[in-house]
Formats: structure tokens, C-alpha cells, sequence
């Protein structure tokens, strides 16, 4: 099992990033659209963090990881099949993968593939 992307969503995104640059000696770089705006930072394992304000106005602060898989639709399946609620299917983020959010036992998670 691998994280490939943990996104930290904040209601002060500079004061996470700061926070996390000094504790861990790591760079975010500016904004990506792509990312919902998230300012990233690539870590030695090549895990991104990825640190973005709510995209709308009921979005709570969490953390998500988004666990790499090689085949997305089966581990879409493979969750469901766990119970899991699909609360965003599949989609593509140009040149970063596909990515999608499932929910299981109250917990947020990811599945990214690249």
C-alpha cells in the first residue's frame, strides 16, 4: 500500500503549509488549479501533499490519503463490494491520473491511479 497523494483540506492553508515546512524541511509550491487549488509539496517517496482551502461552503477540514492502485474501476468495485459509498466516481485530472473518493466506516479516502 502506497499513498500517492494526501490532501489536507484547511481553513488556513498557509499557516498548515508553514507549519509543515518547518517541522519538516519541505517546499509547497504555488497553487494548482488541477488540485482544487492546493499548494504541494513532492516528499522523498514521491508521496504528495497536497494542502487546499474547502471548495464550497459545507466542505469540513480533513485529511484524505488517496491510496495508488493500478486499476481504478476495480478498486472502485473492490470498496463498494465492502460497503463503501462511491461520493465521487472516477474522474481525471489531466496529466496527474485518475482519481476517486470513497467513504468507509465514517472515514474518507482516495484511490489514484496513474
Amino acid at each position: 500500500m502506497k499513498v500517492h497523494y494526501l490532501e489536507i483540506v484547511s481553513l488556513d492553508v498557509d499557516l498548515v503549509c508553514e507549519s509543515y515546512e518547518l517541522a519538516h524541511g519541505v517546499n509547497f509550491s504555488p497553487s494548482d488549479p488541477l488540485l482544487g487549488g492546493a499548494k504541494t509539496c513532492v516528499l522523498a517517496d514521491g508521496c504528495i501533499i497536497g494542502v487546499r482551502a474547502p471548495l464550497r461552503e459545507n466542505e469540513a477540514p480533513v485529511i484524505r490519503p488517496y491510496w495508488l492502485v493500478e486499476n481504478i474501476e476495480q478498486a472502485v468495485l473492490e470498496v463498494q463490494s465492502k460497503g463503501a459509498e462511491i461520493a465521487v466516481a472516477p474522474l481525471d485530472i489531466p496529466s496527474k491520473g485518475l482519481f476517486a473518493i470513497y467513504i468507509l466506516g465514517g472515514v474518507e479516502q482516495g484511490l489514484w491511479q496513474l
